[in-house]
């Protein structure tokens, strides 16, 4: 590791602005790390970012402390990408543990880093640059200030778009890729979808927006004409009975109530979607099933007895049973062969349900996880509509 160690004592100082750490050597752990300059009190520091699955964590080191601890960062991960004022550096560190280190001059003049350690965060979609779907669905003015009262909506489109970010490197540049968006309502992400994809970020991409909503519907039609997104199409349509295409490469689905979101999940397996992100609403099913069988046998008897101080309550039954939904349904994608993270996301509504389930195509069917789902499932003696639009499609087997 002497090549990154040189690199390091070289960059990091006045003219450092970021850097990233990715590609880790194994999935469970830390799986990305950012480096930016912070200033406190004077004097100049570097803080580390540091990602699992669901959390970050942040310190503050001095340039000595900082390259020590990267160095260590890099015996377990393969990729590191750094940018100075003058220069951009690309790290790799094979298998074996060669290290190949490249640097080569910016084209243009780029300015410092932010130091302030309370700086404003940086969206994707950024205040001041005006987006002509945020200023018709009235999220923007038109010189680009985003309006007081839609400010959380301003950050909830970027925290969505930042789910996307992330799922990049799956996504296949050389080709038209085709997106489907259940459920899709008044389509603020919809928009952003297609803005961030095809206009910042250049891929080939058709989208086409689906909801029962005709008025709805029309507007969005009208929209997508207007700003000349022509690969943006909306239809009305029911998610159990869409049969418009045979491909498909990401499939989203934001709010669909109860059991809709398992029919979209079906669709997406059936049609081995790349990526799914999926926002889940109203799980009333799986609630049902579980107080029927509370119901239906005796305190002797019942196998859910254990669980009495949460179950003998509506409120946390409700709860506990909206959580067994949705772990079920990411189990469910993990056995099917999908990377599976259950993610926190600001809702659109402003409700409690902020649960995003975020998958990436990876691997094949691994039927030990779905061995552990049969078990959890007589248990609870629930049967999710899921697990059964998966059998009867022939997934789940």
């Amino acid at each position: 590791m002497e090549e990154i160690s040189k690199m390091l004592t070289e960059i990091l100082n006045g003219d450092f602005i970021r850097a990233v750490i990715s590609s880790p050597r194994k999935k469970e752990g830390i799986l990305k790390v950012k480096v930016r300059p912070v200033e406190k009190k004077g004097k100049l520091l570097f803080q580390l970012e540091s990602f699992i699955k669901t959390q970050a964590f942040h310190e503050n080191l001095e340039a000595d402390a900082a390259r020590e601890r990267i160095e260590k960062y890099m015996e377990e991960f393969q990729q590191m990408q750094a940018e100075t004022v003058k220069e951009t550096w690309t790290v790799l560190v094979s298998k074996k543990g060669k290290v190949t280190v490249k640097r080569r001059k910016q084209k243009d003049a780029v300015q410092q880093a932010d130091r302030s350690h309370n700086r404003k965060k940086q969206y994707i979609l950024q205040e001041g640059i005006p987006v002509p779907f945020l200023k018709d669905l009235g999220v923007m003015t038109d010189d680009g200030k985003i309006i007081r009262t839609k400010t959380d909506k301003f950050r909830q489109i970027n925290r969505f778009l930042e789910f996307i970010e992330d799922i990049l490197p799956g996504l296949d540049k050389g080709r038209e890729l085709t997106i489907l968006d259940f459920g899709c309502g008044k389509s603020y992400l919809t928009f952003a979808m297609y803005y961030y994809l095809h206009e910042l970020k250049g891929y080939d991409i058709r989208i086409i927006g689906l909801d029962l909503k005709e008025q709805v519907i029309a507007h969005c039609r009208e929209l997508a004409e207007k700003y000349g997104y022509k690969k943006l199409d909306f239809l009305v349509g029911d998610i159990a009975d869409y049969k418009g295409v045979e491909r498909v490469d990401m499939v989203v689905t934001l709010h669909a109530c109860d059991t809709a979101t398992d029919y979209a999940l079906a669709k997406a397996v059936g049609w081995n979607a790349q990526v799914i992100l999926s926002v889940p609403c109203c799980q009333h099913e799986v609630n049902i099933q579980i107080t029927e069988k509370i119901r239906r046998e005796s305190r002797e008897e019942d196998a859910l007895i254990s669980l009495s101080p949460v179950l003998d309550y509506g409120l946390l039954r409700e709860r506990f049973s909206a959580l067994v939904t949705d772990g079920l349904r990411a189990k469910y994608l993990e056995g099917m062969g999908y990377e599976t993270q259950v993610l926190e996301f600001i809702d659109m509504e402003h409700t409690p349900k902020n649960v995003l389930l975020r998958a990436v195509k990876k691997n094949k069917k691994k039927k030990k996880i779905l061995e552990e789902i049969k078990k959890c499932q007589e248990f609870l003696g629930v049967s999710p509509t899921l697990g059964r639009l998966l059998t009867d499609k022939g997934e789940n087997s």
